[in-house]
């Protein structure tokens, strides 16, 4: 259970469970590509920039506050929005960086939902985590719910071998599915530290149930462990049993969860094959949320803080290729043109994250000002009991050697 705390006006504090924030602040696209998965869209390219008004509302709003707020930045974000971060990173960079400020009173959190969620989990009972546009969600999250897991326990359940699973879920979850996790002896893991975190599962049990991204979770253990792709079987939510029989059940040491990035699943072998035609000597670095062929076919694999670490070591002259959100590749190449490095993106349909881009700067300007204002709007609060157990999961992560 996920409560929100909005403010309408001065000490009118209200808790729901959702409260969308106003209708003029939501970022609505141009047209949308067929192929796409539901919630993202592909215009091409984002709106203009916001009135440099708001810039200097940000500023002041900001600069009022203090060292009262802390804003995190999610690499993925605009650059209008980016330089107002405080510090930038990954999801669990961001969220471990809150956690190291308990003298800000605010964590206005510049991602999505279950970034903010760990957030809060990770921070202090007196910190207040902020997200500028409660629209602003994962459809990888998503994809995963509470009751679907549920009943998929059930299935294993029944099926004989629930005791010999350990889950293990993907950061980019939700609280509830941390908190599930925790309570049945799993843990967390990153794009970074998958490998770890499946080596320590495969020491607790027999098989793993990775959520909610089946990409990563078969990446991570054909690729890196050397298990086969025979060794994983998929579930599927929305069919009876998942889709499988008790034989494949018995016969996996992964169950992976249907569920995937929308944005790196865009990325497809003949973007990979396309590029290397279209630029030669190119070196193709994707992120191991791509589909199995696309990391197969790559000749760099790694977390978005792996990609940027790789350019920042790349000799002069080097040409790339790069499958991961598309402002991150546009701001790498920026950064390293000086360089003479060429960074281009892996696809030729370009496609931002539709939800991660809600946060633009007219909402981060009504939150900060808000915040300034004494108003505390679009709190994330994780409730006791879930936060307890998914804490226990994150905390078996950290302990990871």
């Amino acid at each position: 259970m996920r409560v929100v705390t909005t403010a309408q006006s001065p000490g009118d504090l209200v808790d729901l469970d959702v409260q969308p924030t106003p209708l003029a602040l939501l970022l609505l696209g141009r047209e949308a590509d067929p192929r796409s998965e539901r919630g993202v869209e592909c215009p091409g390219d984002l709106p203009s920039p916001s009135d440099p008004d708001l810039v200097e509302r940000a500023r002041a709003a900001k600069e009022k506050l203090g060292d009262k707020v802390f804003v995190l930045g999610h690499h993925y974000q605009r650059d209008e929005v980016i330089q107002f971060a405080d510090v930038t990173g990954d999801s669990f960079k961001l969220a471990k960086d809150a956690a190291a400020k308990p003298e800000a009173e605010y964590i206005v959190f510049c991602g999505v939902h279950f970034m903010a969620e760990s957030a809060d989990i990770l921070t202090t009972d007196d910190q207040k985590v902020v997200l500028p546009d409660l629209a602003a969600g994962c459809s990888m999250a998503d994809m995963a719910t509470a009751e679907q897991v549920a009943e998929c326990w059930d299935v294993l359940t029944e099926a004989g071998i629930a005791e010999q699973v350990v889950p293990v879920s993907y950061m980019n979850s939700s609280a509830d599915i941390k908190a599930f996790t925790g309570k049945h002896g799993g843990t967390i893991c990153t794009s970074s530290n998958a490998k770890r975190a499946l080596e320590w599962a495969f020491e607790q049990g027999e098989k793993i149930l990775f959520l909610p991204d089946q990409h990563l979770g078969r990446n991570t253990a054909v690729r890196d462990m050397g298990l086969t792709l025979e060794d994983c079987v998929l579930y599927n939510p929305h069919k009876p049993n998942g889709g499988l029989t008790v034989e494949q059940l018995r016969d996996a040491k992964m169950i992976l969860w249907r569920g995937h990035c929308s944005v790196h699943g865009r990325f497809s072998l003949e973007s990979v094959e396309d590029v290397r035609a279209r630029i030669p000597g190119v070196n193709v670095l994707v992120h191991p949320e791509c589909k199995h062929e696309v990391v197969a076919a790559a000749d760099h694999v790694g977390s978005t803080e792996h990609i940027i670490q790789t350019l920042e070591a790349a000799p002069a002259g080097s040409k790339w290729a790069i499958g991961t959100e598309l402002n991150l590749v546009r701001r790498l190449a920026n950064r390293f043109a000086a360089e003479d490095k060429e960074i281009v993106f892996l696809d030729k349909t370009v496609c931002f994250c539709s939800t991660m881009n809600r946060i633009d700067l007219p909402h981060l300007v009504w939150a900060l000002e808000s915040l300034a204002e004494g108003k505390l709007v679009n709190q994330i609060e994780v409730d006791r009991e879930t936060e307890q157990f998914a804490k226990l999961a994150l905390e078996r992560m950290l302990a990871l050697p």
